[in-house]
């Protein structure tokens, strides 16, 4: 997991993973916020913490080989590759993430996908900073673009790994078996409507290269004001109840932004 300024979902993301029987390694992009300070709350319960130079903006290809790069080297049979708004669970039966990936491992296959679940405030009046958000925060989309975007699971096989190519989206590797039963993944993109203006309009710079070069980052790139940030229609949500996830309207495109348009267009 690299972070750079993630103090908002830290303490919850790495209590859960915890929980859910999973060691992890946090690589800092060096952080402003207090982030590694955090990290380092849970030393000696699993939790190790690396730095990755922050070379003045997210340098995501460079993020990725270093984490292909941790695949190699680091002391683990599996791995996942993780952001720190994500939590991500087991599917039923199962009680942990720990006992569905050794079910999967025993079944024979070496990768799992996830179904993404956007979680997203639906009114200015909602703010979950300093909250358990994941218990309060009860409104979603089931956010489904294309099929196995989410390969970020796998078993290491002694074939090389690839997370670059696809931006970081899925994990390519010769022999992937992909389980047929994805795990969910539900994404807490913005804890507020004033954290997401924060997020996309001031927090993040994009490497050119990536922009323009590689295709990466889409509309994110070209997000400039609070205008260009929107609440999601009430309407085009679904509402959590217990672990039931409702797929029956998968959404092709966030809906969070209002769609700005590319440099150069009328």
């Amino acid at each position: 997991m690299t972070v750079r300024n993630e103090a908002l979902y830290l303490r919850r993301c790495l209590s859960h993973l915890l929980e859910q029987g999973i060691d992890v390694c946090v690589i800092d992009n060096d952080s402003s916020d207090g982030s590694a300070d955090i990290v380092r709350e849970f030393a000696g319960r699993g939790i190790f913490l690396e730095r990755y130079p922050y070379p003045g903006y997210f340098d995501l290809e460079g993020i990725l080989r270093n984490e292909e790069r941790l695949a190699r080297t680091l002391d683990a049979d599996w791995f996942m590759h993780y952001d720190a708004d994500e939590i991500r669970e087991a599917p039923e039966p199962f009680a942990s993430l720990r006992e569905a990936i050794e079910a999967a491992d025993l079944e024979g296959f070496n990768a799992i996908n996830f179904d993404e679940f956007l979680f997203f405030p639906t009114s200015c009046d909602e703010r979950y900073e300093g909250t358990d958000y994941v218990a309060a925060m009860r409104r979603y989309y089931f956010f489904a673009p294309r099929e196995n975007r989410q390969v970020k699971l796998w078993k290491r096989t002694g074939s090389p790994v690839d997370l670059v190519s696809t931006g970081g989206h899925a994990a390519v590797f010769e022999g992937r078996k992909i389980h047929p039963s994805p795990f969910i993944l539900r994404h807490y993109v913005a804890l507020s409507y004033s954290h997401a203006v924060e997020k996309y309009t001031r927090q993040r710079s994009y490497s050119q290269r990536e922009v323009s070069e590689l295709g990466w980052h889409g509309v994110r790139s070209r997000v400039r004001t609070a205008v260009d940030i929107v609440l999601p229609p009430a309407d085009r949500m679904h509402t959590l109840v217990g672990r039931q996830f409702d797929r029956s309207r998968p959404e092709p495109k966030h809906l969070f932004f209002a769609t700005p348009k590319a440099a150069g267009s009328p």
